[in-house]
């Protein structure tokens, strides 16, 4: 018969495990963003594998192959059909940007004289065509770097969607796995986070995604109204830039305000200085109602946190981590408290440590 583990030898068997599955982490640490990005691209999509597996006879893993494909059939498509009206918008939005600069530094190539002393304000901007001639210049001594990068991303994108397919067709056998690791008493605890959580991260990211292509679709709309130059990318800016509050819209803002000043509408008669204010007064019409009326009814029932803690931890999210990091910092963050709050519950024995409404959800 095998002897049982000493206390003192299973805190040092712990460790170790502690200190290998740590320093795997950090091995593989490059891994974690593409993982990342398959488990929450699979988690939106799993409400239509639940709804074909009950409307249907088919298996979760036809279900998730059948998602997946049609979702990457129509992804192809929908780039094929828009991809040359992008591509035209940006190089649009490239000439305008560039003519701007070119204005710029022609204005600010003309010496200022105020009383005795001449300001010369040339060397604030960079040269523009010197900048382009070096990059043209840097091409083929970078063609090795962009070959590597490319086959990199392709591989990335290829755990990603290894990723998606898995997590589709077997999260609820992964979900039971990693629950017979929980002490059998403690089980039914446990099941009950993982359902507030879920709850968090439902609300939160498909809330996120619906406020940012809605975002995007009007500002697009109400650029292409007034004739505003490259208003289909400026309008994806702005939804794209939605998932940071505030912050985000007002960066894209400035981007429509500038080109507005500098090139002026497409088809309205009327100066380039009353298109801006006009670019601005639109903005914060549109940003208002987002604000006022569209934000608080997608978010109604999801993450409970203060606006001026979400700003925080967002913004520190993007220096720190990037785009994906300020996706994920909120729900996170939320996570974190439901997890502090069943231990702070556990600890002071306090009898109940669940939200009144999963409560209800739960007795049900």
């Amino acid at each position: 018969m095998t002897k049982e583990w000493s206390i003192s030898f299973r805190y040092w068997v712990l460790s170790v495990l502690i200190i290998f599955f740590a320093g795997l982490l950090w091995f593989g640490r490059e891994l974690i963003s593409p993982l990342i990005i398959g488990a929450l691209i699979a988690f939106v999509l799993n409400p239509a594998i639940g709804f074909l597996t009950r409307h249907t006879k088919l298996s979760r893993s036809w279900a998730a192959t059948i998602v997946l494909f049609t979702g990457l059939g129509g992804l192809i498509a929908f780039s094929a059909l828009m991809m040359p009206r992008l591509i035209r918008e940006i190089q649009v939005l490239f000439v305008d940007l560039q003519a701007i600069f070119s204005q710029t530094q022609e204005t600010l190539s003309q010496p200022i004289t105020i009383l005795e002393w001449e300001f010369n304000f040339e060397y604030l901007m960079p040269d523009i065509t010197r900048l382009f001639s070096e990059s043209i210049t840097a091409i083929p001594e970078n063609a090795f770097h962009l070959l590597e990068s490319t086959s990199k991303n392709l591989i990335w994108g290829l755990v990603i969607l290894a990723t998606i397919y898995y997590l589709l067709r077997d999260w609820g056998r992964l979900r039971d796995w990693l629950f017979d690791f929980i002490p059998t008493t403690y089980q039914p605890d446990f099941r009950l986070i993982y359902e507030e959580i879920k709850q968090i991260w439902q609300g939160y990211l498909r809330g996120n995604l619906a406020l940012m292509l809605i975002t995007g679709t009007l500002f697009t709309l109400a650029w292409l109204a007034i004739g505003l130059p490259g208003a289909f990318i400026l309008g994806i800016i702005t939804g794209v830039l939605t998932i940071i509050p505030d912050l985000g819209p007002a960066i894209a803002a400035v981007l429509a305000t500038v080109v507005a000043l500098f090139e002026g509408s497409i088809y309205l008669d009327i100066s380039n200085f009353w298109f801006a204010l006009l670019v601005v007064g639109i903005y914060m019409l549109l940003i208002n109602i987002k604000g006022i009326w569209i934000r608080p009814r997608i978010f109604a029932r999801s993450v409970h946190m203060h606006d001026g803690v979400v700003f925080i931890v967002i913004m520190a999210a993007v220096v720190l981590q990037g785009i994906l990091g300020a996706l994920v910092i909120v729900p996170v963050l939320a996570s974190a408290g439901v997890l502090g709050r069943y231990i702070y519950h556990q600890l002071t024995g306090s009898p109940s440590w669940l939200p009144k409404k999963l409560e209800e959800t739960t007795d049900d």
